[in-house]
Parts: structure tokens; C-alpha cells; sequence
């Protein structure tokens, strides 16, 4: 459960006061108990419009721990009650492509493009040539240098007059212009060999690593394995966020360590058990609102009061009121490790409210609406409330407005907003596996041991009819027959565990998982085969993209966008990255372009055997890119170009000389005939020896030329 979570200062930027925008308690009583009476009636119909999910999210969790449900029946001769946890498996397993697929190479699947029409700053831009002088030779045809230019499809060049006009505003450059200052910058593409810069695509490049440096440096990667794998056990994962945090970083000045404090954005990871949102929305675009309910000790309660815009009154009222946190049905056993009485019952439930509230309402009430909204029927507010105390109540700081909230699913629900994850894919697999696996356990215990039948008839009175190594037992005298007879039962262990076989492929099928993913042996039927295993390598695969692009249209775009939106309203240290652009995900693309390039590859390396094309190819190179795509470090596997010339030596003297020196092979091409060549090919002609004219042989060589010695044709 989520405790603790750094809070927003971004309205602090602009404001001194952090009692401003705060409700006046004193005259505002009445809409002070409105305000609180509206968030719990609408954190009341959240709570009951995701009752059912709750019941999955139990189910799943449940079969993860391998812990049975209070309805499970057993029978009365059933004494095993293994459970076999085989969906733990199946979800760390799902989670462990996912987060390899992602961060394989260690940076965060985000990228920031220009849009292909970018508005308000240049796609193309150039440096500008200096005016030539007013004396200067010009000619019609623009040559190069004369100050003038030939257009396409122009019969005449453009006088230089009529050329674009010159310097930074000239050129929308976005943030850039203060790079280009006093440049000849000129609108459109270069022409005549000028220098050409594209504003929108610098700008995307400076905004790409503004955000992987604010991600890395706020862990967000640790942060989004938190939700990725609530994401692959229940189906739904939660990033809230990013919202400004003071983060102190090392600092120098004056060759002394002075280590400064620096706003950065920052996201956590929510739990599914504390999000809740509109009943009825099906994605958080289409929510009104969303609530998080949060537990808290004493300490973290009193530590809002050092946050912006925190109502302290109400704070030390609560804490004076007591502890008020409730336990819900489902913590007993999501908590069962916290038995103390004391923790459980010295905790504050708080109620942190993001969502939509009459305007005018909120204007009578004393909140500050910016005058971006102004006129509007609603605005979105953000309320902190725990008991009858309001803790915050200020507008929504971002622009655009938007819920700070990231929901993405591992398998799309239709028409709701909480996704299916593997455990509850695979639950009915899981059940058969339990229950086949314990009666092969219980059968196996029956078959290995004797019943015994007692005749007690035939016995002396009195006897314990407990049987262990050298019991005996007292027959009656002169009574005949069997008194104790052994009896055995019949093992049925096999059909049971080939039903448990059964049922561990059919999860395969259901999760998309296949068992030889996570370590399975003795693979039976397709997989036996190389061509098989990749069949079914690459079925796996299939599903694995589907998860992937749904954390890319669910989490990574929004995400991206929320930090573009971030750096846009609150980052001014980098002026360069303003500009018309989109974020783009990478997680999908990371997989196919995976495939598709070490495919690429390796028929490049297959076509640059030809001798003929290999000097044009930069061979090194390609090893290098052919073994990053597969996950292998270059620098273990590739020689820079001082060792290859070394091992070269060393493989050129431990290779056997097959053809020889050139003396050699024509004299190897004398033994064989005139046509020594090998199939058929006249070799060469050896310096050494002139070619025969006694009649002994054909000579070879080339024939003279008119007047050359030994030309003997005629010249007409």
C-alpha cells in the first residue's frame, strides 16, 4: 500500500503565500462540509463500482502466494493441501520480458520528434550568405558566388534584392534564436552550398534528453518496475506524476562542496488497492475523477504541513482527533504479516481528490481560478481531505488540465478501465493443477501403505489395534483363519499427474507463455525441434507485443507527454527545447526493429563475402551493430583495427600456402600445358621466362600491337 507521496509545488512558483486559495473556515463552514461531503460520496461510489475488480485482484493475488480461498472445499479423505504456484511463475516471467523488451539497453523507451508540419518554428532553416556589393559582376544563370540564385524551373536567377529577408527573426527558431543571435538566418531550405540548420528537429534532439536525464536522475525506471509488475499480477498498472520535487544535488563553488537544491519532476507508482476512479470511466481521459486514498502515520501526516498550500490548522486537527484509518476486507490478508495491533490501529486515512468541481462553486468558496478557465462550467481541483478536515483545496496547476494519473493495462478489459493480467488469465489452469496434484499426493500415500483388515473376533479381548514394525497380535485358541489381513490399493498417481500435464499447457495457451520460456525441460512434441522451439519462441513473442504496445499507448505516450507538457510550463533552464513536437514510444518498435535488424544484418555480413564488395563495408562496424542486436557486449567479440592487423599476421602464418608464390604457379601452369590456368583459364605470363616460339608450345601472353617488335601485320 502506498504510504507516502511527494506533493506538487509547482503554484509556489508564483506565489509567496501558501495560505492563498485556502478556504476560510470560519465563514465558509457550510461549503467547507459540502466540499468534504461530495469527495466521500464520490470515493463511496468508486469503491462500489470496483468491487468486482477487488474480487480478481484477491483471486490473483492469492494464487501468486499460493494461499487457498476460505470457499475452497476439500473432501474428507483429501490430507494434501499442496499448492502447486505455478501462476508465480507465469507473472514473474511475464514481467521479466516486459522489463527486458523496455530497458534492454539501459535508457528509457521515449523519444521526442518534430511534428511533420511544425507550427511555429521553422522546419528548415539556413545561414544565409552575405549580400554581395551593389558592384559585384552578377550574371543571369546564378553562378555560385555572384549573390544571385537559379530556382528550379526559373529560366532567369533571383537578383539578390528579392532574397529572403536576413537574420534571427527571419526564422522562427522556437527557444533556439538566442543560439543563432546575430546570424544571416534565412526561412526554408539551404540553396548554393549554405550551412542549414532545422530548428524543430534541435529542438526535439534538446527535449529527447531534457526528459531521459530528468528520468534517469528521479529513478523513474525502478519506479516503473514497481508498476509494471502490478501490472503483469493484476492486470492494471498505476504511474501518478511527474509533479516538481526539490531534489538536492552536488555542488561546487569556490572549491568548496555546497550541495544546492533543484526542482525536477518526479513519478511514483501507485497501487491498483489504493486507485480510485469514476465507476464509470473506461480509460482517465474519461474520468471526472480520480481518488487515492492514503495511509499515513503521524509523521507523514505532519510533514504536509511543510508543503505548499497545506491547511495546518486542519492537519493539527486531525492529529488531535486521532487515528481514523479503516481497515478494508481485503487487507486482512494483503497485511497478514502485520499483527500488531498498534501499527494497524495508529494510522490516518486521507483522501487526495483529483477531478472536476462546479466553477462558480469553487469561485464562491475562495479558490483562485487561473484565467485560462475563466467562464468555464467546471474546474479541476485538487482536494486532500482525511476525516471532517480539509487538507488542501487548491485548482489544478497544469496546463492543460489534466489528471496526473497513468493507468495502463496488461490486456485491454473491454469497456472498463482495469486490465486482465496472467494470474486471472490462467486461474482455471490453476485450479486443475492444484487439485490433480494433490490427489496423485494423496493417492501415492494410500498405494504405499497397507489397509489393514482385523477380524477382533478371533483376537484376545483387549488388544490396541495399532499396527508398527513387530506388533503382535493374541488370537483366541482354537479359532482358525486370517485374523489381520493387509490389503493394497491401486496406484493412480499417473493419470493424475499426466491431468497436471495437461493443465500446465493449457496456462501456456492461456498466459501466451510458453513454459520453456522460464526454464521448463524435458519439451516434448513441436518444441523438440530447432524449427519448432522457434515457432513457438515466436508465437510467445506475439503475445508479449500486444502487452507492449498497450504500455505504449497507455503508459509511455502519456507519460512522455505529461514530461513534455512538464518541461514546457516549468522549465526555463532550457530555452532550446520549445517547438511544435510529439513524443513518440519505443517499446513496441524496440522488439520488431530488434528482429528485423539482426536479420538485416546478418544477410549484410552474407553479402559483403563477396571480395568484391567488401572493401566498401566497414566490417568492424557491422560485427559490432550485428552483436549489440542480439544482446551481446561488441567489446568482448570485436578487435579494434590495431589488434585485427595483429591476429591477421598470426591467421596468415597458420593458414597453409596453397597456391604459392607467383614463380610457382606458372611453373605449376608449364606442367599442366600451355592452358595451365585452373579450369582452363590461360595463366598469366611469367616475367621470368618469354613465351615459347620454337613450336614446343603455345605461348601466352598478349599479342603485339602495330609497331611493337614482332608485330608482323600490316598497318593498312
Amino acid at each position: 500500500m502506498a504510504d507516502q507521496s511527494f506533493l506538487d509545488n509547482a503554484e509556489n512558483e508564483e506565489k509567496e503565500d501558501d495560505t492563498e486559495g485556502l478556504i476560510d473556515l470560519d465563514n465558509d463552514r457550510e461549503n467547507y462540509n459540502s466540499i468534504i461531503g461530495t469527495v466521500k460520496a464520490r470515493f463511496s461510489d468508486a469503491e462500489t463500482g470496483r468491487r468486482n475488480d477487488e474480487t480478481r485482484w484477491l483471486k490473483a493475488y492469492k494464487n501468486y502466494r499460493g494461499i487457498y480461498d476460505s470457499t475452497t472445499q476439500y473432501r474428507d479423505n483429501e490430507r494434501s493441501q499442496v499448492f502447486v504456484k505455478i501462476t508465480k511463475t507465469k507473472v514473474l516471467a511475464a514481467y521479466g520480458q516486459i522489463i527486458d523488451i523496455l530497458f534492454a539497453n539501459n535508457k528509457f523507451p521515449i523519444s521526442v520528434e518534430s511534428s511533420p508540419m511544425p507550427t511555429g518554428i521553422d522546419e528548415f532553416a539556413h545561414l544565409s550568405k552575405v549580400p554581395v556589393a551593389d558592384n559585384a559582376t552578377q550574371d543571369i544563370y546564378g553562378f555560385e558566388g555572384d549573390g544571385q540564385e537559379l530556382l528550379p524551373g526559373a529560366m532567369q536567377a533571383t537578383p539578390a534584392q528579392e532574397q529572403p529577408q536576413q537574420g534571427p527573426q527571419a526564422a522562427e527558431l522556437g527557444g533556439l534564436a538566442d543560439k543563432y543571435e546575430g546570424a544571416n538566418l534565412a526561412s526554408g531550405p539551404a540553396r548554393m552550398g549554405e550551412p542549414q540548420i532545422s530548428p524543430a528537429a534541435e529542438a526535439a534532439r534538446v527535449m529527447e534528453k531534457c526528459i531521459q536525464d530528468q528520468l534517469l536522475d528521479t529513478n523513474a525506471v525502478t519506479v516503473l518496475r514497481h508498476a509494471i509488475f502490478e501490472c503483469s499480477l493484476l492486470g492494471t498498472g498505476i504511474i501518478k506524476g511527474p509533479f516538481n520535487y526539490n531534489k538536492t544535488v552536488h555542488n561546487w563553488e569556490g572549491g568548496e562542496y555546497a550541495p544546492i537544491d533543484r526542482t525536477v519532476p518526479r513519478i511514483e507508482a501507485v497501487s491498483c488497492w489504493d486507485f480510485y476512479p469514476d465507476a464509470s470511466a473506461t480509460s482517465i481521459e474519461d474520468a471526472d475523477y480520480v481518488i487515492q486514498r492514503h495511509r499515513m502515520n503521524r509523521e507523514q501526516l505532519r510533514d504536509l504541513s511543510n508543503r505548499p498550500f497545506f491547511n495546518k490548522e486542519g492537519i493539527d486537527n486531525v492529529l488531535q482527533s486521532g487515528p481514523n484509518y479503516e481497515e478494508k476486507y481485503y487487507e486482512t490478508t494483503l497485511n497478514a504479516s502485520e499483527d500488531d495491533p498498534n501499527y494497524k490501529g495508529s494510522r490516518f486515512e486521507v483522501f487526495e481528490y483529483w477531478g472536476t468541481l462546479d466553477a462558480k462553486f469553487a469561485e464562491e468558496i475562495g479558490i483562485e481560478l487561473p484565467k485560462e478557465i475563466k467562464g468555464e462550467d467546471a474546474v479541476q481541483v485538487n482536494i486532500w481531505i482525511s476525516g471532517n478536515q480539509i487538507l488542501r483545496f487548491v485548482a489544478n496547476p497544469f496546463l492543460p488540465t489534466r489528471i496526473p494519473y497513468q493507468a495502463f493495462p496488461y490486456e485491454l478489459n473491454p469497456y472498463q478501465l482495469f486490465g486482465v493480467g496472467v494470474a486471472e488469465n490462467m486461474e482455471d489452469s490453476q485450479m486443475l493443477m492444484n487439485g490433480h496434484i494433490r490427489m496423485a499426493i494423496d493417492n501415492l500415500a494410500l498405494a504405499g501403505n497397507l489397509v489393514f483388515d482385523i477380524d477382533e473376533t478371533q483376537l484376545v479381548p483387549g488388544q490396541t489395534m495399532d499396527i508398527y514394525p513387530g506388533k503382535i497380535f493374541r488370537r483366541q485358541s482354537g479359532v482358525t483363519g486370517t485374523a489381520v489381513n493387509g490389503i493394497k490399493f491401486p496406484s493412480t498417481a499417473g493419470e493424475n499427474v499426466q491431468m497436471f500435464d495437461k493443465a500446465r499447457q493449457l496456462a501456456d495457451e492461456q498466459t501466451g507463455i510458453p513454459s520453456i520460456m522460464h526454464g521448463q525441460t524435458g519439451v516434448t512434441g513441436t518444441g523438440r525441434t530447432a524449427a519448432g522451439l522457434s515457432m513457438i519462441m515466436s508465437s510467445a513473442s506475439l503475445s508479449v507485443k500486444t502487452v507492449i504496445k498497450n504500455v505504449d499507448d497507455y503508459l509511455l505516450k502519456p507519460l512522455g507527454e505529461a514530461f513534455f507538457q512538464w518541461n514546457m510550463q516549468f522549465n526555463d533552464t532550457t530555452p532550446e527545447k520549445i517547438g511544435d513536437l510529439e513524443i513518440k514510444p519505443k517499446g513496441t518498435s524496440a522488439v520488431i526493429q530488434k528482429e528485423v535488424r539482426t536479420q538485416r544484418l546478418t544477410a549484410l555480413l552474407q553479402t559483403v563475402a563477396n571480395p568484391m564488395l567488401a572493401p566498401f563495408i566497414k566490417i568492424p562496424n557491422l560485427i559490432r551493430e550485428l552483436a549489440i542486436s542480439q544482446d551481446i557486449d561488441p567489446d568482448s567479440l570485436v578487435n579494434d583495427i590495431n589488434d585485427a592487423a595483429v591476429f591477421a599476421e598470426v591467421l596468415k602464418g597458420l593458414m597453409p600456402n596453397e597456391q604459392g608464390t607467383g614463380q610457382e604457379a606458372a611453373a605449376a601452369g608449364e606442367q599442366q600445358g600451355g592452358m595451365g590456368g585452373p579450369q582452363g583459364v590461360p595463366a598469366g605470363p611469367n616475367p621470368a621466362k618469354p613465351p615459347s616460339v620454337d613450336g614446343g608450345g603455345i605461348g601466352v601472353g598478349a599479342a603485339p600491337t602495330a609497331g611493337e617488335a614482332g608485330f608482323t601485320g600490316s598497318l593498312n
